[in-house]
């Protein structure tokens, strides 16, 4: 069953992103984030509409953080990529007029609803600061800088 790392894969170079000076390119988060430039432009092309990151095209451009990450919560990454589905389960739709998958379709959207809920819930008491300072924690810990990480910016 493939699975939708979208949110995964911005948060991980985000976390590269905050703090550096220099700009990101499309090419390299691509890299980071083992997928195409092209994919990485529509992702972040979502988060910018949000006023996230931003970008500037030519020689020496690229992305970088335009937001304060203590006040950006992974809900609303999550919902700067488009909200992929948290459960990869879905419901039956052969014969909507039958009464049994009607019933069952309306309990597991209900269920559904509520795993979303809650997910979305935690999403929301963790910023990017949070993240970042996770993420810090962890590099000190091992002795290691952002630089020293071989995909670092």
């Amino acid at each position: 069953m493939k699975r939708d790392s979208k949110l995964s894969g911005v948060l991980h170079v985000l976390l590269h992103m905050l703090g550096s000076k220099t700009p990101a390119t499309s090419e390299h988060l691509a890299l980071m984030m083992g997928t195409n430039p092209v994919v990485v432009r529509r992702v972040m092309a979502g988060l910018r509409e949000q006023g996230f990151v931003t970008s500037a095209k030519g020689h020496g451009g690229g992305w970088l953080i335009a937001c304060d990450p203590a006040t950006v919560t992974l809900a609303d990454i999550y919902a700067a990529v488009g909200e992929p589905p948290v459960i990869a389960m879905g419901h039956r739709s052969e014969a909507p007029g039958c009464l049994v998958e009607q019933a069952v379709n309306r309990a597991l959207n209900d269920t559904f609803r509520e795993v979303e809920d809650v997910f979305v819930k935690h999403l929301k008491a963790v910023t990017l600061a949070d993240l970042s300072k996770d993420f810090n924690r962890r590099l000190a810990a091992r002795g290691l800088t952002k630089e020293s990480q071989t995909h670092a910016l």
